[in-house]
């Protein structure tokens, strides 16, 4: 494993447990306790986790993975759910997308695609689908947060306000059938529940580490999400547990 690869994996295993401890990681990994030492150092350095006497916890300024750490996280299966959410296009004029590794997947789907508007607070989404000049593109101002390149607060929010959607295709930080789609950061929740009451229909694209996950702040119940794109490695209980709250769920 590259060690790009391996830091990759420590923050999101921190993440996920809120601290870990360096013998633990070391047999996770198969490196020495020295090379994780290393590790934790350099993204403490990058202040992503703050150093522990035995091991590592989450920053205190932590938010979400940065984007650079989550891109080639779960590639295929973001891939796959991205071939997925492009079947439901028929029949839309307009979208829209928020940020996300899974969106910016989907959203490398549509460069041949024409006839359409998109709408989008993610930065580097309208950038990307500027390649595609049959495709019309409206991008939200705003406070932009670096860990996502997404723009948030009331500038992003009043602007997506303004648009009536067919379909919005929605990244998400957790899907939990009682707790339903949430985020890490709360300003990021809120303009992402904009964007999806001003949709028809809403899609979630989400691959199977979010689910059963529960970040801080709600995007929206589990009944206000029409469906629900994820990879087969989903926990079969909380797949079950998310279709009994009326959200289809198409595993892929």
């Amino acid at each position: 494993m590259r060690r790009t690869q391996r830091l990759n994996q420590i923050l999101s295993t921190v993440v996920a447990h809120g601290s870990m401890e360096v013998p633990e990681l070391a047999e996770q990994f198969a490196v020495s306790h020295a090379t994780i030492r290393r590790d934790l150092e350099l993204l403490e350095q990058q202040r992503l986790v703050s150093r522990t006497r035995g091991g590592a916890t989450i920053h205190a300024a932590f938010n979400d993975l940065p984007l650079s750490y989550k891109t080639t996280q779960d590639l295929a299966e973001k891939r796959r759910i991205a071939h997925e959410a492009r079947k439901h296009l028929a029949g839309a004029r307009v979208i829209g997308m928020t940020g996300g590794t899974t969106v910016t997947e989907f959203a490398r789907l549509l460069l041949d695609h024409e006839g359409l508007t998109v709408v989008t607070n993610a930065l580097n989404v309208a950038v990307h689908l500027l390649d595609n000049p049959r495709l019309r593109v409206f991008a939200a101002g705003g406070d932009i947060r670096s860990s996502s390149q997404e723009a948030v607060g009331h500038s992003a929010e009043a602007f997506l306000s303004e648009y009536n959607l067919d379909v919005a295709f929605v990244g998400v930080d957790g899907v939990d059938a009682v707790a339903g789609c949430t985020n890490y950061d709360p300003a990021g929740a809120r303009v992402n529940a904009v964007m999806r009451g001003r949709a028809r229909r809403t899609i979630v694209l989400a691959d199977a580490t979010k689910i059963g996950r529960v970040a801080l702040a709600q995007v929206c119940a589990m009944p206000d999400a029409d469906m629900l794109i994820t990879d087969g490695r989903a926990d079969g209980d909380q797949v079950d547990r998310i279709r009994a709250r009326g959200c289809e769920v198409a595993l892929v």
